[in-house]
């Protein structure tokens, strides 16, 4: 399925043959055609094949500490680009053809329930709500396919800019709690000893 999903990123969806599919996996058209049944299931399980693979390859290279989120806002776009700029390009195209639409409905079912099992992962990792880390990945991932298909820099840098704003907010805001906590429990702390304070008095006052 790898060679053929290359063949076709190579060439693209229409200008694909069942002999160059048959060529580059060195075997016959009928043999192509016994095992696949035809050139649209060869798209679909293909496609649907390879992509899960780019998507896990993306996420091994995850940050799991806090302190590498910044070097993978930095560098994974580019890299994603040129790894998996044409097969984004070619499942773009296959997904957005109304033969293979419903596929690529189903197929966006798994990408939800994959990012959501990646961003629990990475919650432990992190020390950041699941939910939190889900939609960040949604953000990062667009903006690095987006990128990866278009070269567009502007819009890489402002969704980049806009996940660390949200970055900054979260901690932000994780501070404040703790800060909050911190004088909560020192407050805890002064009322027993001004606690202590008055019943040491009282014992002195007993004597």
């Amino acid at each position: 399925m790898e060679t053929c999903f290359e063949v076709f990123c190579k060439n693209g969806l229409e200008n694909t043959t069942l002999l160059m599919l048959s060529e580059a996996c060195g075997v016959t058209n009928a043999a192509l055609v016994y095992y696949f049944g035809s050139k649209d299931n060869i798209v679909i399980e293909s496609t649907a094949h390879c992509m899960a693979k780019v998507e896990d390859d993306f996420m091994a290279k995850a940050p799991m500490r806090f302190a590498d989120i910044e070097r993978f806002l930095r560098e994974m776009p580019y890299l994603t680009a040129k790894l998996h700029g044409e097969k984004y390009r070619f499942m773009y195209q296959v997904y957005a053809s109304p033969k293979y639409r419903e596929h690529g409905k189903e197929f966006f079912k798994g990408v939800n329930v994959r990012y959501h099992q990646y961003a629990a992962l990475l919650s432990g990792k992190l020390g950041m709500p699941v939910d939190f880390i889900q939609g960040m990945i949604y953000i990062f991932v667009r903006a690095c396919v987006h990128y990866a298909m278009f070269g567009d820099e502007e819009y890489l840098n402002l969704q980049m800019n806009a996940i660390r704003t949200s970055l900054r907010l979260y901690m932000r805001e994780i501070q404040f709690k703790w800060e909050e906590y911190m004088e909560l429990q020192l407050d805890a702390i002064r009322t027993s000893l001004r606690l202590f304070a008055i019943q040491s008095n009282f014992k002195e006052v007993d004597l």
